[in-house]
């Protein structure tokens, strides 16, 4: 296959909920030599795009979007494990997670995979993670930035509750925080105390080198 036609492919692949296709278009676009982060950008990031306009028009419900979120994992994660060696020498550590009560994982999976293309060493807890899960982890990875996403005006709590948490444990000053997510905004970023707001998956990786001191 060209690689338009993996790229087609790799956008059908999500849009088909197609966990296990979404894996052999980025194994068989790999092996055609077609760019691993122009695999995640111009292929699985429009199906994925394409179904969560679907979600908020009605058009397609949960169910169908955690599974598309599944084969985005599924063939973004071949994608990964071919990025260049070195592509930013961080060294960086990032945390990221969707925050509890909130099920929503397409935009931080994709932030995911964009911060991994550029070299961080990103762990993702998952979606409906607890406060209590984000600072267990803070203290056992270390981490530079702890990122959160909240999709629902429900959940965004759940940010400010982590800021405070972060403190409470005497962790603030040695983390750098981001949020993100649809309700998300630079004026809650100051209401809560984070450092960071990112409005997308590029702006993040923007947002995360400005936050380690990365040029």
């Amino acid at each position: 296959m060209g690689e338009q036609e993996v790229l087609a492919a790799a956008k059908k692949a999500i849009i088909d909920y197609d966990v296990e296709k979404a894996e052999q278009v980025a194994k068989d676009g790999l092996a055609a030599g077609v760019d691993p982060v122009a695999l995640i950008e111009k292929g699985f990031v429009p199906g994925i795009t394409e179904i969560g306009d679907l979600f908020d028009s009605g058009e397609v419900y949960l169910p169908e979007l955690i599974l598309a979120a599944d084969a985005m994992k599924a063939g973004t994660s071949v994608c990964e494990a071919a990025f260049p060696a070195g592509t930013v020498s961080t060294k960086k550590k990032v945390i990221m997670g969707t925050v509890e009560g909130d099920i929503h994982d397409i935009g931080k999976s994709i932030v995911v995979s964009f911060l991994s293309a550029n070299g961080f060493d990103v762990y993702d807890l998952g979606r409906d993670v607890s406060v209590a899960t984000f600072i267990e982890k803070a203290k056992e990875l270390k981490p530079d930035v702890i990122g959160s996403s909240a999709l629902l005006t429900t959940t965004m709590g759940h940010q400010k509750a982590l800021e405070e948490e972060l403190r409470e444990a005497g962790l603030r000053d040695k983390v750098k925080t981001i949020v993100g997510g649809a309700p998300a905004s630079k004026e809650w970023v100051e209401k809560i105390g984070a450092d960071a707001y990112a409005e997308n998956a590029a702006d993040a990786v923007t947002q995360v080198k400005k936050l380690c001191g990365i040029a």
